[in-house]
């Protein structure tokens, strides 16, 4: 990754028919050039090449099937130790047919088994049907013998006298017109229970019982494989015309209906014939699975390779499409953008894919002229990569610009020693684990964890903790209060080796100090950042000769940023160094000499240094000047250039004038 983009030319490639394919390949496979569209105005339905890439669309679409009944199946894919090359265009027919072999296969199996699966829930939903429908039927033939035994005893005293004789053999009205007795059982699901028994109420007019029992087990639904809780029911009714209206309320709500045995026998035979087939079908379910893996396994080993050849064959067309042909039709032209420094593996790029395509005339390459601003190619690792990233989220730089990638490394995200290690431990997690492959930023957080353990060491700060490193430079055995005067000797011995010293633990006013340091250092931090962004710009100004932009945009913001928060760095430094700790209750308040600066006026305690009001005013004035700079000065620039201003001499006079301007009011306001 270097400082600025690299320089970039415009080449012509002249690619022989037959070894455009192995040539688009090779440049493909080293990443080196960007094409260009000679054919902008022909759609992309009607340019050549359109079939070939339906093709590979189709095999995608045939690898996508794959993958997902892979997934299914709990199956990996592992993934080729070297990426595997683009098939030769003889070899795309043989992949092509070998995965349409495969998906007619799988597709195959897959419909067996899901039939068979259907056929196994339908089994087993007709097994509950049966089951607890006998427990119906045991209820109601108890009920028949209650009420034979009471009409044996004589007549009763009835308020309500009933209609019905029996409640479940028949009704005496009913038998004098007929009416035949019908069941319909069958499940339906939980929820609909209720509206479903409304439903035959209103509708059938209580010529109908209904009888229901929630089945213990969750099953899954026949059509969309839902699991849910389902009900067993079991409707009795008199005639035809009640019968048709059970079974239409029963298909509106989508119950599964199943025969209804009449005798026990019947309902014993039913029972031991369901048992049987859904013993064979567990086995045929088995064995289809089993199959079935076995076909999943032996793709997965080639799915990634053929996902890579794939898509490489698909670009690789995708680029031969913005190529033309000349008049022969017998060799394509494309113009692509290069490094300049990589004009000779090109050449060797070329002149590998057209032995790779026995063309008897060899492709070759033509560094063309051209006016057109060329691609921004900044070069990464996977080191930089990531920072480079976060640039860009900001926008992609000019041609030639210069790049602050790499500048972007020095990141502080903690204060102090303890969440930095653990973050330094999860990156190492990162690149041992399996995350390495899509994880990009791992190294970002190890640059933001090891800066932030420098930051920690001077706060010596660790989980809120000091570390007792270099021992400690005050004294207390001749001070039985534990109050650390330095005036008094042998307490204070001198400044602390590294960072904080971890008796200010103790200390009453230990979060005053330690939260002022912090903040300091923040500021201190920050202003070096946007200084070194701003100085960066000059670069960039110089290099595309842009001086205009070092006046009226690079001086005014340097001059606004120093004047303001580089000052207040100044002051902050200067107290460390002006005062000690024994004349330390004199030291003045920054942020009131910082606050009184822009209200210029004098501060009721003691300056830093002489003549601080006189420079402060200075400063004030200073940056407020290049307020108007900084929003007029680019601007107005470019509409006199606009107007037909041609010589910058004028421009140099009337900039040295405002210039002069200036000093002179500010000298002036000074005195």
């Amino acid at each position: 990754m270097g400082f600025r983009s690299e320089e970039m030319c415009l080449a012509q490639l002249f690619l022989q028919s037959g070894s455009a394919y192995d040539c688009i390949s090779e440049l493909g496979e080293m990443g080196l050039v960007e094409f260009r569209d000679l054919n902008p105005s022909v759609s992309s339905f009607q340019r050549r090449f359109v079939s070939e890439i339906k093709r590979c669309e189709e095999m995608e679409r045939i690898l996508g099937y794959l993958l997902r009944e892979i997934r299914k199946a709990n199956l990996a894919v592992p993934e080729a130790e070297i990426p595997p090359a683009a098939p030769a265009p003889k070899n795309v027919l043989e992949i092509m047919e070998q995965l349409q072999r495969l998906e007619v296969e799988l597709s195959e199996v897959a419909r067996n088994k899901e039939k068979l699966q259907r056929n196994q829930l339908e089994l087993t939903e007709y097994t509950h049907m049966l089951r607890i429908t006998r427990t119906f039927m045991h209820s109601r033939s108890r009920q028949r013998a209650t009420q034979k035994l009471l009409k044996s005893l004589g007549p009763q005293y009835e308020e309500f006298p009933s209609l019905e004789t029996e409640s479940v053999t028949g009704c005496t009205s009913m038998q004098r017109l007929g009416a035949k007795l019908g069941f319909i059982s069958g499940l339906i699901q939980r929820v609909k229970v209720e509206a479903f028994e409304r439903m035959l109420w209103r509708v059938c007019k209580g010529y109908t019982i209904l009888s229901y029992a929630e089945v213990d087990e969750s099953l899954a639904d026949l059509d969309t494989g839902e699991i849910s809780k389902n009900v067993v029911f079991l409707i009795s009714f008199w005639g035809d015309q009640i019968g048709q209206k059970v079974q239409k309320i029963c298909d509106c709500y989508h119950c599964h209906l199943y025969p209804h045995p009449e005798t026990d026998e019947e309902r014993a035979d039913v029972m031991d014939s369901l048992r049987t087939r859904i013993h064979d079908l567990q086995n045929v379910l088995h064995r289809t699975e089993d199959y079935l893996k076995q076909v999943l396994h032996k793709a997965s080993e080639s799915a990634h390779s053929w996902v890579l050849q794939v898509k490489k064959m698909k670009a690789i067309y995708h680029i031969l499409t913005p190529c033309s042909f000349d008049v022969t039709n017998k060799c394509l032209i494309a113009e692509v953008w290069c490094p300049v420094s990589d004009l000779a593996n090109l050449r060797r790029a070329l002149e590998e894919g057209s032995r790779k395509g026995d063309a008897t005339v060899p492709s070759f390459v033509n560094r063309i002229p051209s006016s057109d601003t060329p691609p921004t190619l900044l070069r990464s690792n996977k080191f930089t990569s990531g920072f480079q990233s976060i640039v860009e989220a900001y926008g992609v730089g000019d041609y030639r610009e210069a790049s602050p990638g790499e500048c972007r490394t020095p990141t502080i995200i903690y204060n102090h020693k303890g969440p930095s290690i653990l973050q330094i431990k999860f990156v190492f997690f990162l690149r041992l684990g399996i995350w390495t492959t899509f994880f990009d930023g791992r190294y970002i957080i190890l640059m933001m964890g090891l800066f932030s353990i420098y930051t920690g060491l001077i706060y010596n700060d660790c989980f809120s903790k000091s570390l007792n490193i270099f021992g400690s430079a005050w004294s207390v055995k001749t001070n039985a209060l534990l109050t650390l005067d330095p005036n008094v000797s042998g307490v204070f011995s001198g400044p602390y080796p590294l960072g904080i010293d971890p008796i200010w633990n103790m200390a009453v006013n230990r979060l005053t100090f330690l939260n002022s340091y912090k903040m300091k250092m923040s500021v201190i931090i920050g202003v070096i950042h946007m200084s070194f962004g701003v100085v960066l710009s000059v670069f960039n100004h110089l290099h595309f000769r842009q001086k205009f932009k070092i006046y009226l945009l690079f001086l005014p913001e340097l001059l606004f940023l120093l004047c303001l928060f580089g000052y207040l760095v100044f002051m902050i430094f200067y107290k460390w160094l002006a005062f000690s700790v024994r004349d330390s209750q004199l030291a003045p308040s920054i942020l009131i000499h910082f606050i009184n600066m822009f209200l210029m006026q004098e501060s009721t305690t003691a300056p830093l240094y002489p003549g601080q009001m006189a420079l402060q005013v200075f400063l004030v004035v200073v940056a407020l000047l290049s307020v108007p700079v900084l929003l007029f000065g680019k601007p107005l620039y470019l509409y006199w250039l606009h107007r037909g201003g041609k010589s910058l001499g004028v421009h140099r006079v009337c900039l040295c004038s405002c210039v002069c301007m200036c000093s002179y009011l500010m000298s002036h306001e000074i005195a």
